[in-house]
């Protein structure tokens, strides 16, 4: 009994410490992706614009504001930390489709949608 105790609590430990999603998220000309923008924990992401043009990323925290912005490059993979109660904001300026790739991790009960 004490074994299968155990064997559960190291499964549960195992499955909720490797929390994460993947996506391909499409984001269309002049629009933005939100990744967040509901109370939360801290995540990060892994975005590999898989687009042509530049993007914006930008951490904006759910009670206003923007700040901390990252251009990212075509072809070009970044890694950024987002804190508790801050949402992701993956601006596309282009107007083109633009195609990123996400490995998020950490709380991933994250709202997400797109804002023009």
């Amino acid at each position: 009994m004490k074994k299968l105790f155990l064997t559960s609590i190291a499964f549960t430990l195992f499955f909720t410490s490797c929390r994460s999603l993947t996506s391909t998220t499409y984001i269309k000309g002049n629009d933005a992706f939100i990744l967040g923008n509901n109370k939360h924990g801290e995540f990060s992401v892994r975005l590999k614009n898989a687009s042509k043009t530049n993007l914006e990323l930008w951490r904006t925290p759910i009670d206003g504001g923007q700040n901390s912005p990252v251009t990212v490059k075509p072809n070009e993979t970044v890694k950024i930390n987002v804190e508790k109660n801050t949402a992701l904001k993956i601006e596309n300026k282009a107007n083109e489709q633009a195609t990123v790739e996400l490995l998020v991790k950490g709380d991933t009960g994250l709202s997400m949608g797109y804002k023009n």
